[in-house]
């Protein structure tokens, strides 16, 4: 009986949890942006129309491109032994070491007028291509998010591929099938989800980014035109609207993944009685398969090879290597007054994101999982929606929570003490990520060993603190792991909600930093550089722990 009633408590504490981080803040942007005269004005006037365009059309060309990237590399990885094999999983996470409106700082060294590429262009005879104007920057914009994105639906490949019985393929061969036959008919079906459920976080998470087209100055899409709605919050409600389209199409792109996805759950059922087994290359694929590995690789850290540089050399203009090593800019970095305080920031607000985010989490793992009680398939939806609801809807809702309301004032207050507004909108945020950790750990864990420890004698709480928890001990970490990194590094939340110099986390000092002329954008570079090792720390830790599992983690 007392079991029962923890478990109801557990259920009311995590609907109260979403009400006020989730519910709320979206159905405070409703209630003030939806009203059909506002609607209209934004689909007549042209400028925001043209936002709206632009965002689609970033998000289709970045999944695409991500596709093209990932589909080929997943395939080699899967079907070949390799030199270096063991090293992909890794080396295919460095992409999301760096967010990527940080690597676009380093990326227009190597596309800005006097760039590297420009510069080797001229030295051929050729002219200056402008890779950061018009239809240029469109597509670097493309380039550089495809480029940190495309590890979320490699995972997911490589996931659903370690699924598929090697037999199948075999058998379509003795019967006489080509390659092509057997890529189409037996490999690709079953790889549908896998692509739907990577592919659809690729496609909003593109579709509604902002600090990428905000550091390439593409103001006209809908994420960056929000972003300048800001101070207008209490006089003008357009920006509420705004955002309420942008979260109407967002949910259309996550629904209609959602309806394709159960639609091909049949083809995702056919699991081999063991994990694919790589034949050893050979060959021309003993070049091929690490090569094409290596070359996107290289080209994904060439925006953090350039980062790198910047900060650590005193001039690169004109020029394909820069010159005059200098530690100077790492000396500014520490000595700017925003800098210090928001590295102490981001812990703070990243430690808190992550406590909120693993008992959350962990809590609806457990009701789905194992209480089976009657609400978990709700719980698991509002867990899950973040995916669809982009961040800076949630974030923009916060905003509106702090002018609307008193209470909410008092303790959602982004002038004056932004800690657990910004706490709550990254644990939100990043909860999908460790709800997937914990349910997938818990999956792999029989329920044999705790109905033993149960038939034992020992009591529920006993058995989930000696059993249960430790075998989900990895899955807990590397949620916890996911939830704080990505908290550190967050940028919709941190530009919208931090508004205050002595309350900046770092990506808002990142992007207080690059805006200041002058020296202001090397020092944002050394500031990244130290973003990003944090970063790649984390990740590997996260790979080593869970390795090719990762995978599960970004899915719908």
């Amino acid at each position: 009986m007392l079991m029962k009633l923890i478990k109801i408590l557990c259920c009311l504490f995590l609907l109260a949890f979403f009400t006020l981080f989730l519910i709320l803040p979206v159905f405070t942007v409703v209630e003030e942006g939806l009203r059909w005269d506002l609607v209209r004005e934004i689909l007549e006037n042209k400028i925001y129309l043209l936002g709206l365009w632009n965002s689609f059309r970033i998000a289709v060309v970045t999944t695409l491109l991500v596709f093209v990237i990932t589909l080929p590399l997943a395939l080699l990885y899967d079907r070949y032994e390799f030199p270096g094999k063991s090293l992909c999983s890794l080396v295919m996470m460095l992409p999301m070491i760096l967010p990527p409106f940080v690597g676009a700082l380093g990326f227009q060294q190597i596309l800005g007028h006097y760039g590297v590429i420009n510069t080797i262009v001229t030295s051929l005879g050729g002219p200056r291509i402008d890779f950061l104007g018009g239809d240029g920057r469109f597509w670097s914009v493309c380039v550089i998010m495809a480029l940190h994105l495309y590890p979320i639906l490699y995972l997911n490949l490589v996931t659903a591929l370690g699924n598929i019985d090697p037999a199948m393929n075999e058998a379509a061969a003795n019967l006489g099938a080509s390659k092509w036959q057997r890529l189409t008919r037996i490999t690709l079906p079953p790889l549908i989800p896998g692509i739907l459920a990577g592919g659809s976080i690729v496609l909003i998470w593109s579709f509604t980014e902002l600090g990428t087209p905000l550091m390439f100055g593409c103001t006209r899409t809908t994420a960056v035109q929000i972003f300048n709605g800001i101070t207008e919050l209490e006089t003008n409600p357009l920006p509420y609207t705004l955002v309420i389209i942008m979260l109407v199409l967002a949910l259309v792109m996550y629904l209609l993944s959602r309806l394709f996805l159960r639609s091909t759950e049949g083809a995702a059922a056919v699991k081999g009685s063991m994990s694919s087994a790589g034949r050893p290359a050979e060959g021309i694929m003993k070049i091929v398969a690490p090569g094409a590995f290596l070359l996107v690789t290289v080209l994904a850290v060439l925006p953090h090879v350039a980062l790198i540089l910047t900060a650590f050399f005193r001039s690169w203009y004109g020029t394909v290597l820069p010159a005059n090593f200098t530690l100077v800019h790492f000396e500014n970095a520490l000595s700017h007054k925003i800098v210090i305080p928001s590295i102490v920031n981001s812990l703070k607000y990243s430690l808190l994101a992550m406590a909120f985010a693993l008992a959350a989490g962990l809590l609806i793992a457990l009701a789905a999982a194992r209480w089976k009680v009657r609400f978990a398939g709700l719980l698991d939806v509002l867990a899950m929606t973040p995916l669809a609801v982009p961040g800076i809807v949630i974030a923009f809702g916060f905003l509106g929570m702090s002018v609307k309301y008193s209470w909410a004032r008092e303790i959602f207050n982004p002038v004056e003490n932004p800690l657990l507004l910004l706490a709550a909108a990254y644990a939100i945020r990043r909860l999908p990520y460790v709800v997937r950790s914990v349910s997938s750990g818990l999956e792999q864990t029989p329920e044999e060993l705790e109905n033993a420890a149960r038939n034992m004698g020992a009591g529920p709480f006993r058995t989930l603190w000696k059993i249960t928890m430790p075998l989900i001990t990895a899955n807990l970490v590397v949620g916890g792991l996911f939830a704080f990194s990505f908290s550190m590094l967050e940028v919709s939340d941190s530009l919208i909600l931090a508004q205050k110099a002595a309350f900046f986390p770092i990506t808002r000092a990142i992007f207080e930093l690059s805006q200041i002329l002058g020296s202001g954008p090397v020092t944002a570079c050394a500031f990244g550089v130290w973003t990003m090792l944090f970063m790649a720390a984390t990740l590997a830790a996260a790979g080593i722990l869970l390795g090719r599992k990762i995978g599960a983690i970004f899915r719908l």
